[in-house]
């Protein structure tokens, strides 16, 4: 997903239901200039989203042990 998130940003999002962001993603892609601002957008997008889930699957896991 990460080399995706590289090479083609806006199937990035467009896979991860984003779609007003690909579809923002994919003009800013279309210029030259705009892919690599794209591409650091997308990573970054999708190493944010890895890491909110950590942290809600963390949260989940301490408010069970406080239970028990």
């Amino acid at each position: 997903m990460l080399l995706i998130a590289i090479l083609v940003p806006w199937l990035s999002f467009f896979m991860r239901g984003k779609i007003f962001a690909g579809l923002l993603c994919l003009i800013l892609q279309i210029t030259l200039i705009g892919w690599l601002p794209a591409a650091i957008w997308a990573v970054s997008s999708r190493v944010q989203a890895r890491n909110r889930a950590d942290v809600e699957r963390l949260v989940r896991e301490l408010n069970r042990q406080k239970t028990n």
